[in-house]
């Protein structure tokens, strides 16, 4: 069987998963669906995604409870449940670490969020340093351009897993298209991954990022100590069925770049 057939039935199991959230999706259930042994359906999957089929099923239920926060009244409690989280504390816990923001924290912010993205349409200067230091620890530099027309701020950062959440290693965010540069970048690995949001997006189309811009690498960039890193051209494009959630917290991004800026 082609790689291509393999590709296009675990899209299948990733479609089944979200029409299926809200049942029991154990490993075996998704490989039985597309008629696969659970260790070769763990294997592929995670050969096209970067991550494990239950690594992604819970990213697209912690994705929902983004959701459920926004566009309901639901307490956190009763959000935690709707996404199989028995424990208050456990929700909360597993919440914050993956958006970047507690429950609470993070619907209050839907008030917050516009200002952010008002200040950052004022800004004049958008310019970074053009030292690039090499040591123990290197800069990247790298060039973000887009599939089809784009004007706005684009939020690129270096994470730690194939998957945008928790607060990025390293991050910036660029007007338009044109250059990136990360500073001092440890020794590690690393995957890069990027967003757009545009001028005339309202709050909730950036705080639950469906049809965002985006790229993202499945394989880790390598940084060695005392080495210099390739420059990375990045293409944004609209979504896929096989990138997992945006969950890192857009606004929460938007703030720590202007607090930088002491704005």
């Amino acid at each position: 069987m082609s790689k291509v057939n393999h590709y296009s039935e675990i899209d299948d199991a990733i479609l089944y998963m979200k029409q299926h959230l809200d049942d029991p999706l154990s490993l075996s259930r998704l490989a039985r669906h597309i008629s696969y042994s659970p260790y070769h359906f763990s294997r592929l999957f995670k050969q096209k995604t970067g991550l494990s089929p239950i690594y992604y099923v819970a990213s697209l239920r912690m994705q929902k409870a983004k959701d459920l926060l926004l566009r309901t009244d639901l307490t956190i409690r009763d959000i935690g449940l709707e996404i199989g989280q028995q424990s208050l504390g456990t929700f909360t816990t597993r919440f914050t670490q993956r958006i970047g923001l507690s429950p609470s924290r993070f619907r209050k912010t839907a008030h917050e969020a516009p200002s952010h993205l008002e200040a950052l349409s004022k800004l004049s200067n958008w310019s970074t340093s053009s030292i690039n230091y090499v040591g123990e620890y290197a800069d990247m530099t790298g060039t973000v351009s887009t599939s089809e027309p784009f004007k706005g701020i684009i939020l690129i950062g270096l994470f730690p897993k194939p998957i945008p959440e928790g607060r990025p290693l390293y991050g910036t965010l660029i007007l338009d298209r044109g250059n990136f540069r990360f500073t001092q970048v440890k020794p590690g690995r690393y995957y890069l991954m990027a967003t757009s949001v545009s001028w005339g997006m309202t709050s909730i189309d950036y705080m639950l990022p469906y049809q965002t811009l985006r790229t993202r690498t499945k394989y880790p960039i390598t940084v060695k100590p005392f080495s210099s890193i390739p420059h990375q051209d990045v293409m944004l494009y609209p979504p896929r069925l096989d990138d997992p959630p945006i969950l890192i917290s857009l606004p929460l991004l938007m703030k720590s770049f202007l607090s930088r800026l002491h704005i």
